[in-house]
């Protein structure tokens, strides 16, 4: 296990914690990614699922938005579906259409049928994490991890979907084999960012892309439990966790009492409000739309202006803090010298 970094100088750590940053930090969901040539012709050369399994490549495609953006933070690159395929899932990830899964998991007998974590299959992630500590200097490193609701939504579902109908469908007329079925997950979850802990990553953040599908009353009932658990067993870790869904607005609340110290907010909901939603002590991330990135930088001074005063307003209303994101991920076809200006810009403000 290695000792975990001592980091008082990062903006990062100190907004997520609670204390006052030197500047408003600043990264990116999917920082590392298609907008970059540099990572278009890695990936030329590996798949998906090669890259996320190559140690060297991993610590590669982390470093490249750091080196080029000059952002707080560092996020594993990876996927949601990596521990899955760790746990003997028959799994690809499809170039344009995302993971898709041989043997959809729909009864009983197939929850049944899924195995734990055997971390043998992750020791490439374990090294590129120790290779990313050693590289990043004073970035932190953040850890990554598909949340339970959303890894079922794969397994049920076969692949991406629209509706998530087949998973709503199992879960509201066979809920013992749903609770058995995130229980697995849950495990599965909390033993894939063990493993990137143990070997140093300095912050974690569990990725419910799917969550926003369901009403409260549902995420309260079927969801919320299983992701709790993955913070509580986490907590003694005392690293700060990040818990982030697209289209959650009305389940901010939920999300932040699983546990998290910091909750993800899309462009859908202002901060102002979120905070008012996940009450005080609770840090924030987000929450430019990414689409504003396409739209000039005069749009898109003012749209981040206008995020860094909304941020800073929501602590003012309660909120321990606040990191500049986007509200989900960067769009492939994003300019990345924007990205580069908009850190410059939001470190200036």
């Amino acid at each position: 296990m290695s000792a975990r970094r001592e980091l008082p100088d990062s903006p990062y750590l100190a907004a997520v914690a609670g204390r006052r940053p030197s500047r408003t930090p600043v990264w990116f969901m999917r920082q590392a990614g298609r907008s970059l040539p540099e990572y278009r012709e890695l990936r030329a050369q590996h798949s998906m699922l090669a890259a996320c399994f190559d140690p060297e490549l991993v610590c590669e495609i982390t470093l490249q938005p750091v080196r080029r953006h000059r952002v707080d933070a560092a996020i594993l690159f990876s996927d949601i579906v990596v521990p899955l395929r760790g746990a003997g899932v028959d799994l690809d990830i499809v170039p344009d259409v995302g993971p898709v899964i041989a043997d959809p998991v729909r009864s009983a007998a197939d929850v049944a049928a899924l195995k734990p974590l055997d971390p043998q299959q992750v020791t490439a992630v374990a090294a590129a994490v120790s290779l990313l500590v050693d590289a990043l200097g004073e970035v932190p490193l953040i850890g990554f991890a598909g949340a339970p609701f959303t890894m079922a939504s794969y397994l049920v579902e076969g692949g991406p979907s629209r509706t998530h109908a087949r998973t709503k469908a199992m879960m509201l007329a066979d809920p013992d084999s749903w609770h058995e079925l995130m229980t697995r997950l849950t495990d599965l979850t909390i033993a894939f960012l063990t493993v990137q802990l143990d070997h140093g990553v300095d912050a974690i953040q569990l990725f419910d892309s799917w969550a926003g599908t369901l009403c409260l009353a549902d995420y309260r009932r079927f969801v919320a439990p299983h992701s709790a658990r993955v913070f509580a067993t986490l907590a003694e870790r005392e690293v700060p966790m990040t818990h982030f869904g697209v289209q959650t607005g009305e389940l901010l609340g939920a999300m932040a009492a699983a546990g998290a110290s910091v909750v993800g907010v899309d462009w859908r909901t202002s901060l102002t409000d979120a905070a008012a939603r996940v009450g005080p002590g609770t840090a924030l991330q987000g929450n430019l739309d990414p689409a504003v990135l396409l739209a000039g930088w005069p749009v898109v001074q003012r749209a981040a202006q206008d995020v860094v005063a909304d941020g800073r307003a929501a602590v003012v209303a309660g909120a321990s803090g606040h990191v500049f994101n986007l509200g989900h991920g960067v769009l492939p076809e994003t300019d990345p010298g924007v990205l580069t200006d908009l850190v410059s810009l939001v470190h200036s403000l």
